[in-house]
């Protein structure tokens, strides 16, 4: 019998790319849910939820595979950060988390949708921010654009000069797909990497 096809329940470049350092061949799908949170919903809570919510969503165009969810909020004093969409609220978001600590919750799920066997969790991974000057966001904001990415900045590229220190067991985490997890939970579906 032929192996499980991989798909991503997801069309978040980030996401794709995070997923291609494992060298495995998938697909993409989008999940059509909706995302909103549900009436005292833990941040924890709600990133679980829509990561099986998404791989459950995509299971139904594939019905022999091994499908990756994932959802990722920011958080600020529990508060959750949305990404700011454009360049003045990107301003107030990182004016916000000059000189404090964010808490990036990321759900993960690997859902077969052959057996029905899921694997959920949450992983989190905490950002220390500089204190930052008014002039340092704007520049920042000026060169990355951040205005799809839940915190405004991009981890991946200058968003690291807005940091002080860096917290967490996978650093793909912050970028939305904590890869170690994800390698733990293949091996229980008989995928063993590298």
């Amino acid at each position: 019998m032929p192996a499980l096809e991989l798909v991503l329940g997801s069309t978040s470049p980030f996401r794709k790319a995070l997923l291609e350092k494992l060298g495995l061949p998938f697909s993409s799908a989008a999940p059509d849910i909706d995302e909103t949170p549900q009436p005292h919903e833990s941040p924890r809570a709600l990133v679980q939820r829509l990561a099986r919510e998404k791989a459950r969503a995509v299971a139904k165009q594939y019905p022999r595979a091994l499908i990756v969810g994932s959802d990722q909020v920011a958080c600020l004093d529990e508060h959750i950060l949305g990404k700011p969409g454009n360049r003045e609220n990107a301003i107030a978001q990182l004016g916000a988390m000059s000189g404090k600590r964010i808490c990036f919750h990321t759900g993960l799920c690997l859902y077969n949708s052959e057996s029905g066997n899921t694997q959920l969790l949450c992983e989190d991974y905490l950002v220390h921010f500089r204190s930052l000057g008014s002039e340092q966001i704007e520049r920042y904001v000026t060169a990355e654009k951040p205005f799809n990415c839940a915190g405004s900045f991009k981890s991946e590229g200058l968003g690291i000069t807005l940091f002080r220190k860096l917290e967490g067991d996978d650093p793909n985490a912050l970028i939305g797909l904590p890869l170690i997890r994800l390698v733990e939970m293949l091996a229980r579906e008989g995928i063993e990497l590298p």
